[in-house]
């Protein structure tokens, strides 16, 4: 849900997104710094009365997950197949997504993975380690793609500058 004062996000570009994932690189990453990266998500999903559901994990273990008023299982359903297309390429959902329409075709039409199982949508980002690359992931789902994937991002900024 945006309100009056969030305008709604534009489709970010290939080379955006590709630079938001550069500048997103965190020097560590523990399970303290799940819980405060996923309390921060909470808090602001909370402010604007946002029906998420936030997980975070590093490599296949949960480190952290919310289900905030208003979300239901179908947002853990999307959660899992947002995070399963992160593990996969390496890459937030919305980047992978964006670059194959930047090809003109859809995920759906040619990644031949089952959307059952993967979905391209915003809103899984990874979490990339200096030195370390892609060690996990923290994904948003309850809201349209562009909103989930804007409030990771802001998150993992506000997260960043502690």
């Amino acid at each position: 849900m945006s309100t009056p004062t969030d305008p709604a996000p534009t489709a970010p570009t290939v080379a955006e997104l590709e630079e938001q994932e550069r500048r997103l690189t965190l020097p560590r990453f523990t399970h303290e710094d799940a819980w405060v990266l996923g309390s921060l998500l909470v808090d602001l999903a909370r402010e604007r009365d946002a029906p998420v559901a936030v997980d975070i994990r590093r490599g296949g273990q949960q480190l952290f997950h919310a289900a905030l008023p208003g979300s239901t299982q179908d947002n853990d359903a999307w959660i899992d197949r947002k995070r399963r297309v992160v593990e996969r390429y390496a890459a937030s959902s919305l980047l992978v997504g964006t670059r194959f329409r930047a090809k003109n075709t859809t995920f759906e039409a040619s990644s031949r993975l089952d959307s059952d199982t993967y979905a391209a949508h915003g809103g899984a980002f990874p979490i990339t380690v200096e030195g370390a690359g892609v060690i996990g992931t923290v994904v948003v789902s309850g809201l349209p793609q562009l909103e989930d994937h804007a409030l990771v991002v802001r998150a993992l900024t506000h997260f960043k500058a502690l």
